[in-house]
């Protein structure tokens, strides 16, 4: 009786394992319009805000029925007196009870070598409630401190909250955790007392995802330079502890387009992606819970 040749066994795993590897398997894709290119989403209290760089900086309110996103007919513009204030917003860090905060990176030269990076502090309810920024910019922040561009998430550690953000670029990402109490008051997050701490992390971050139960950031991310979907999850203790990222699993799709916002559901298995493109540019996607 022959035997196998182990070396053959071991491909042939290593193909089915990949072909059974349904871990952040895209299960339904939609168009959702009128945000320009959509640059993240933020579930808050059973409802899911897309935010994009339309004609003015806008967020739209949805719910989640099944397998689609219902609009809520609640919009939203970044502007005061009508003036576009957050172009191209690029976070939202919303956690009751703490200010909320929502970058602002726009490039300042046609290569995107240069840009200007802006953290900005808002009354959420008072947004929410009256659409507009006015009356509700509490303080624009120049977020100084960044490599390239920001993007806002609260994460927890060691039982306190910060306003973690992350660069996007290919050189010397890192992510950096601001005190949010003193951000709030900052003129830039250079000042002393802004910056609590904040590790080395690989390229292309177009913004971040907590989930506060697990104590794990997921950096949503790019493959490549604007395209090919990632999401990595770290463990955000173990990469403060060490000063660099600390990856529990890196998920890479076959979508080709640029991915730009997550969130999971209030399942644990199941989540939301948006992209920038102007169709199909919403994804549900699947999970293996403790995967």
């Amino acid at each position: 009786m022959k035997t196998l040749n182990p070396i053959l066994v071991l491909i042939v795993m290593f193909f089915v394992g990949r072909y059974n590897n349904t871990d952040g398997k895209i299960t339904k894709t939609i168009t959702v319009d009128s945000l320009g290119a959509c640059q993240g989403i933020s579930y808050q209290n059973g409802r899911y805000f897309l935010y994009g760089d339309r004609e003015v900086g806008v967020m739209r309110g949805y719910k989640l029925q099944k397998d689609s996103l219902i609009y809520q007919h609640q919009e939203y513009k970044f502007t005061v007196k009508g003036e576009n204030i957050i172009q191209h917003p690029t976070g939202i860090a919303y956690h009751k009870g703490l200010p909320t905060f929502v970058g602002n990176s726009v490039k300042q030269n046609a290569e995107g070598t240069v840009w200007k990076a802006v953290i900005n502090s808002i009354n959420w309810q008072g947004f929410l409630k009256t659409k507009t920024l006015d009356g509700n910019l509490v303080k624009t922040i120049e977020d100084d401190a960044c490599i390239q561009g920001t993007r806002p998430e609260y994460v927890s550690y060691k039982g306190k909250w910060f306003v973690a953000t992350a660069d996007y670029g290919n050189k010397a990402n890192e992510v950096r955790l601001y005190n949010p109490a003193a951000l709030s008051k900052a003129n830039k997050t250079s000042e002393k007392g802004i910056l609590f701490k904040k590790f080395t992390c690989s390229p292309w971050v177009q913004n971040l995802h907590y989930i506060a139960d697990k104590g794990i950031l997921v950096l949503i991310q790019n493959q490549i330079e604007g395209r090919k979907w990632r999401l990595t999850f770290l463990d955000l203790a173990k990469s403060i502890n060490s000063g660099k990222e600390s990856v529990i699993k890196v998920i890479d799709t076959d979508k080709l387009d640029e991915l730009e916002g997550f969130t999971f559901t209030d399942k644990a298995d199941k989540g939301i992606a948006v992209s920038s493109s102007r169709k199909n540019n919403v994804s549900f996607m699947e999970f293996k819970v403790g995967g």
